[in-house]
């Protein structure tokens, strides 16, 4: 899948615009332990028993999504993955300069999780879509500014 951008949004988080991606690596320390991404820390704050987190430090992002779905699921994430999704996209660009330099670059340039999976409430799939993860992106951007 292609990113389509122009000068005024950027839609899909490959190519170039792939460190704007939860898959993208950097550290993300989140509740006492250490990530490769923040894709692993989200994984890993869905957990409901705490054991289960540490199996998220040291496997990749991908694999990280996929043990997502088979962990026990903390009793209120669905009133939580909102502001702990804002918390670690937040650490991610005010930890690491460098990044949040490159998300500083973007301008004020809409930003949408286009994607292929059929993902519609953290982003775009077929023209449908929350785009929720776009809209922290965009927020972070504007804290970093």
């Amino acid at each position: 899948m292609q990113t389509i951008c122009d000068e005024n949004s950027i839609r899909g988080f490959f190519n170039e615009w792939r460190f704007l991606s939860n898959f993208y690596p950097c550290t993300i320390k989140y509740n006492g332990l250490e990530f490769p991404s923040v894709e692993n820390a989200y994984m890993s704050a869905k957990c409901k028993f705490e054991e289960d987190r540490i199996k998220f430090v040291d496997i990749e992002p991908s694999e990280a999504k996929k043990l997502g779905y088979k962990i026990k699921l903390r009793e209120d994430w669905e009133d939580v993955k909102l502001q702990i999704m804002n918390e670690l996209v937040h650490h991610k660009f005010f930890f690491n300069s460098e990044l949040g330099d490159k998300l500083l670059e973007t301008g004020d340039k809409y930003l949408e999780e286009l994607n292929f999976w059929g993902d519609t409430f953290w982003g775009v799939y077929q023209g449908k879509g929350k785009n929720n993860l776009g809209k922290i992106l965009m927020s972070v951007r504007n804290q970093l500014k």
